[in-house]
C-alpha cells in the first residue's frame, strides 16, 4: 500500500490513509504507539476494486475525524465516512455528488478550525465547515487540481481566508512551460479574486496556524545555477521575507510562529530529510531589535511589570507568537506605565510601544 497522507493528533495517536496503486483498496490505519504499530480500522469501506481510492484522512481532535474517496461510478457520490470516536466506528456520508469522471486527489486537502476542503480533478472544492455535518461544492478559478495542463494547491488561514497557488502549463517533457497565479478568498471559497502572476519559487507554502503568515520553500534556476530558500509572507503571497538560503526543503508544516518543520532529502540513511525551524517567531518583529530605549520590570513577570521609555510612551500593544493581540491600551504620553499581564498564559509575548513622536519600539516579554 502507499500512503495518501499521515495526520496526527499527539505524540502517540496518529492516522495514514492508504491506497493500492493498481486497484485502489486502501483504507485508513492507526497508531497509538507513536507509529510502532498500526491497526485497520473501518476495514470494509474502499474495497470497490478499480472505484475506491482512499484520497485524505483527517482529524479535528482525538475523535472526530472524516476520510474522503473518490466516487462510486454507480451512485456518482463521492465515498466518505466519519468518526466520532477516534475511529472505533465509521459511519458513511452519502451526500456529496460528483461530475461524470470526477476524482479526487491524494493528500488534496486544506483545514482550518472545523473546516475543511478537499480538492477534485474538475477543479472543485468540496467544502464542510462544520466537521462534516454539512457539506457543499464550490468552484475555483482553475480547472484541476492537479492535471497536466492545469493544477493548483489551497491553503486556508481560517474559515474563510485562504490562497490558491494556480499553475498553467503548456508543452510537454523538457519543452514544458509552467506559469504560475495567487488568487484569494475571504469568503471560504465561495468567491475568488481574478488572481495577480505569481514569479516566486515558493511552492510549497503553510499557514502558520492562527495567523495569515505565510511560510514558503522553493528553488530557482537562473540558467545554471539553483539556489533553494525559504521566506515569509504577511500579505498572502504579494511579498516575502527571506529566511534563509542555499538548503532544499519540500513540504512544510508550522505548529506557531517559531516553530516548524520542512521535508528534506537525507545524505544517508540517518542523516538530514527533516529540518525543524526554531528561530525569531515569523511575521512578527525581530524580539532582538530593540533600541534599548524602552525596558520591562521585572522580566519575567507574574503580572506586574513597569515599563520605561526614554520618550515618553502614548500606546502599547501585546501579542502572543502568533501575532494575536491580547492586550493593548492608549493613554497620556508617560515616561513610565505599570501593566498587568496576569490574565495572559504562560508564555513569550511581543510587547511594542509607541512614543509621542509615533516611533514604535519591541521587546521581548516573559509571564511565569
Amino acid at each position: 500500500l502507499k500512503i495518501t497522507n499521515i495526520f496526527p493528533t499527539s505524540s502517540t495517536n496518529a492516522w495514514i490513509g492508504t491506497f493500492d496503486n493498481t486497484n485502489g483498496l486502501g483504507g485508513v490505519w492507526k497508531t497509538v504507539d507513536g507509529g510502532l504499530t498500526w491497526n485497520q480500522q473501518n476495514a470494509n469501506a474502499y474495497s470497490t476494486a478499480g472505484e475506491s481510492w482512499l484520497d485524505v484522512v483527517h482529524f479535528f481532535n482525538s475523535n472526530v475525524g472524516l476520510t474522503f474517496g473518490d466516487p462510486f461510478a454507480a451512485t456518482l457520490k463521492f465515498e466518505i465516512y466519519k468518526t466520532t470516536d477516534g475511529g472505533a466506528n465509521w459511519t458513511p456520508i452519502n451526500t456529496v455528488s460528483a461530475l461524470s469522471g470526477e476524482y479526487g486527489y491524494n493528500g488534496g486537502v486544506a483545514y482550518a478550525g472545523n473546516s475543511v476542503w478537499f480538492t477534485t480533478n474538475k477543479g472543485k472544492l468540496i467544502r464542510t465547515t462544520d466537521m462534516g455535518l454539512t457539506w457543499s461544492k464550490l468552484n475555483t478559478p482553475i480547472t484541476d487540481f492537479g492535471g497536466t495542463a492545469a493544477g493548483g494547491t489551497v491553503y486556508f488561514a481560517d474559515n474563510n481566508n485562504g490562497v490558491l497557488l494556480a499553475r498553467a502549463t503548456t508543452g510537454t517533457g523538457t519543452t514544458a512551460v509552467s506559469t504560475y497565479k495567487i488568487h484569494t478568498t475571504t469568503n471560504g471559497g465561495l468567491t475568488w479574486s481574478s488572481g495577480v502572476a505569481y514569479t516566486k519559487p515558493y511552492r510549497s507554502l503553510s499557514f502558520i496556524p492562527g495567523s495569515t503568515t505565510l511560510v514558503g520553500v522553493g528553488s530557482e534556476t537562473v540558467g545554471t545555477t539553483t539556489t533553494q530558500s525559504s521566506a515569509y509572507s504577511t500579505d498572502y503571497g504579494v511579498t516575502w521575507t527571506l529566511i534563509d538560503s542555499g538548503v532544499q526543503r519540500t513540504d512544510i508544516a508550522f505548529l506557531d510562529g517559531s516553530t516548524g518543520w520542512a521535508g528534506g532529502f537525507a545524505t544517508t540513511a540517518t542523516t538530514d530529510g527533516i529540518y525543524k525551524y526554531t528561530g525569531p517567531a515569523l511575521g512578527m518583529p525581530n524580539f532582538n531589535a530593540t533600541k534599548n530605549q524602552i525596558s520591562a520590570f521585572p522580566n519575567p513577570t507574574n503580572g506586574a511589570m513597569k515599563i520605561s521609555g526614554a520618550t515618553p510612551i502614548n500606546e502599547f500593544k501585546v501579542f502572543d507568537l502568533l501575532g494575536k493581540e491580547v492586550l493593548t491600551a492608549k493613554f497620556n504620553a508617560v515616561n513610565e506605565l505599570n501593566i498587568d499581564i496576569s490574565p495572559l498564559q504562560m508564555g513569550t509575548y511581543l510587547l511594542k510601544t509607541t512614543n509621542v513622536a509615533g516611533i514604535t519600539e519591541s521587546i521581548k516579554i516573559v509571564k511565569n
